[in-house]
């Protein structure tokens, strides 16, 4: 039969799974810990812009995303003609891809690496070349000895999802000065609001003083507007006069921009859940080890927690047992984890609570 054919390599992509969206049953509390979603939910003046934006819904946006892209440079200290807005950070990492990547092409991203990706690799009908981690961390020299002359899109999660681990700067800048000049090197900075090591940088004075390196962010995660998909991109004056071309006009709505605005002038709700993140981070971390699983050290809003694969105390058994009391982790399979579950910094109740579970799974007790 005779039908319309995808082009080459896109029945070869693994569809994104998302994390699991619960349904509470009655009489049951359910503590959703799949998807990095912040526990407090987005400041109250962005839910106030919101609304007010809701009264002139017959409107196309602006559509370059002007105000947005001006407050991005007031709070970053950017140009604001070197910004573009997008659907989420995904749609930006899908424009990238869309605008470098084509038959015969490659690109690299690490083993344990965000499954966009590859996708976005894949659907345009480029190679996706994946580079060994060490210790689930991206590793340069791996990367590096990855590159061939095809080569034309380094995928860098930094903070990686979902290992939660992180490049210092300089081995940043090593990467960028051992790739050829013409790759770009894609930098998503996604989680960097959580990290708070000295020496650690989001990126964006990388994509200042070269003209080969992107930065993407978004505000899905500490401004807790995931539901309206709302991300950025910093880059060089020519990256954003090619990517815009092929960007659609009104791709992101009014009420999206106006919401992100006051999110991003919100700075103490922003420190608040930072706050928050790092105690409970560091608490959930030392108390997990503990009950002696192993938790890879993390710098974002989640830990990775490690299994063994004996019967009885395997991350799938670890997982039924916690659902069963309400608790909706991430497995993992789907990043080549098998033997892992990451868990979303949640409440202090839902973070104690994780705990006690995890502390009852690996005594043999009942859920």
């Amino acid at each position: 039969m005779n039908r319309p054919v995808p082009n080459p390599g896109v029945l070869d992509i693994a569809p994104y799974t998302p994390g699991k969206s619960p349904v509470p049953e009655p009489g049951r509390k359910v503590f959703k810990l799949s998807a990095n979603e912040t526990p407090f939910g987005p400041s109250p003046k962005a839910i106030a812009a919101y609304k007010r934006a809701a009264e002139h819904l017959e409107d196309y946006p602006e559509g370059t995303s002007r105000v947005l892209r001006q407050a991005i440079g007031r709070a970053f200290g950017l140009d604001p003609d070197r910004i573009i807005c997008g659907a989420g950070s995904d749609e930006i990492l899908n424009l990238l891809a869309h605008t470098y990547l084509c038959g015969g092409c490659e690109a690299i991203s690490t083993a344990h690496g965000f499954l966009v990706y590859p996708i976005a690799t894949m659907a345009n009908c480029a190679r996706n070349v994946v580079a060994a981690e060490s210790n689930f961390t991206a590793d340069v020299d791996s990367i590096l000895r990855a590159v061939t002359p095809r080569t034309k899109i380094v995928w860098l999660a930094n903070p990686n999802n979902p290992t939660g681990t992180y490049l210092p700067f300089d081995e940043v800048k090593r990467l960028r000065a051992g790739l050829p000049s013409q790759v770009l090197l894609v930098l998503d900075a996604a989680y960097s609001d959580y990290v708070s090591r000295n020496d650690y940088e989001m990126g964006i004075e990388l994509v200042a003083t070269t003209d080969n390196t992107v930065m993407t962010h978004t505000f899905s995660k500490i401004h807790g507007l995931a539901a309206l998909r709302i991300g950025w991109m910093f880059g060089s004056a020519h990256i954003v006069d090619a990517v815009n071309r092929v960007r659609g006009p009104f791709n992101v709505s009014t009420p999206a921009m106006l919401a992100a605005v006051a999110a991003l002038e919100d700075t103490a709700h922003q420190e608040m859940s930072r706050t928050h993140t790092e105690k409970w981070r560091n608490w959930l971390s030392e108390e997990i080890r503990k009950l002696g699983l192993e938790v890879t050290p993390s710098v974002a809003n989640f830990v990775l927690i490690h299994f063994p694969a004996e019967k009885g105390r395997t991350s799938d058994e670890a997982d039924a047992f916690l659902a069963k009391r309400g608790l909706v982790l991430r497995a993992l399979k789907n990043y080549q984890l098998p033997h892992a579950l990451r868990m979303t910094i949640g409440t202090e109740e839902a973070n104690r609570l994780v705990v006690e579970g995890l502390r009852d799974f690996m005594a043999g007790s009942k859920p």
